[in-house]
């Protein structure tokens, strides 16, 4: 990565922005599954400001923009990102709900992509915005990915059968008693979005992500029957 790659891609993306009538919008350094290793696919944040931590976020306003980072990366984030586009911000002692009620205006628009967030990081940003009379409009599909020409393929790596010796218990059994567990609960089904819990509950593993063994996916486990693996 280098901060030159954060003028070209930044226009490309304000301009994509006012096709689809927004204001702004907030880019999260995670994947579908909030994982903190991403696929190379889904390395956004990287691509738009040439920041490669494993760990921060964006806001692009049509005018400004920052980059917030926690303690570990405020030396990187100035040697990779260009400062005079993305103002660098902490993610812990001044968060995106902070800024967006100093640098937001009412009536603005700004988008995000609701798969990249968490129910309760997108709560505090729809308060943030209701707070100044903006809104967050959550988009179809992320403005990033359209105007990301060399975009990597979403991964496909072979899945494998981690074989209960190492697992520890059958995939049958971990399954039985999460059926237990939602019969308890009185809950038809549990969603599980976490790839982490999807390798462990199937005995599987994969090749999607770089560092760890995990293949990218979702599953729903119903309270009876089998279960759906995505």
């Amino acid at each position: 990565t280098t901060p030159a790659q954060g003028a070209p891609h930044l226009k490309a993306l304000c301009e994509e922005l006012k096709k689809k009538g927004l204001d702004g919008f907030i880019v999260p350094r995670t994947d579908e599954h909030q994982n903190e290793y991403v696929p190379a696919s889904s390395e956004r944040l990287m691509w738009l400001t040439g920041f490669a931590g494993s760990w921060g976020a964006a806001i692009v306003l049509l005018e400004q923009a920052a980059i917030f980072v926690d303690g570990r990366y405020t030396v990187q984030v100035r040697e990779q990102v260009d400062t005079s586009l993305f103002s660098p911000e902490h993610l812990i002692e001044h968060p995106p709900e902070q800024w967006i009620k100093k640098n937001v205006k009412a009536g603005m628009k700004i988008g995000f992509d609701p798969w990249l967030h968490t129910h309760d990081g997108t709560k505090r940003l729809e308060e943030a915005c209701a707070s100044i009379g903006a809104s967050l409009v959550a988009v179809d599909s992320n403005p990033i990915d359209s105007v990301w020409s060399d975009r990597p393929a979403i991964p496909l790596a072979p899945v494998t059968l981690h074989r209960p010796a190492y697992a520890g218990e059958e995939a049958d059994q971990k399954i039985k008693r999460i059926q237990l567990k939602l019969k308890d609960m009185n809950a038809d089904a549990v969603v599980i979005t976490d790839a982490h819990a999807v390798a462990w509950i199937f005995n599987i593993r994969g090749g999607d992500v770089g560092h760890t063994p995990l293949p990218l996916g979702f599953a729903i486990v119903p309270q009876q029957g089998k279960p759906e693996l995505f």
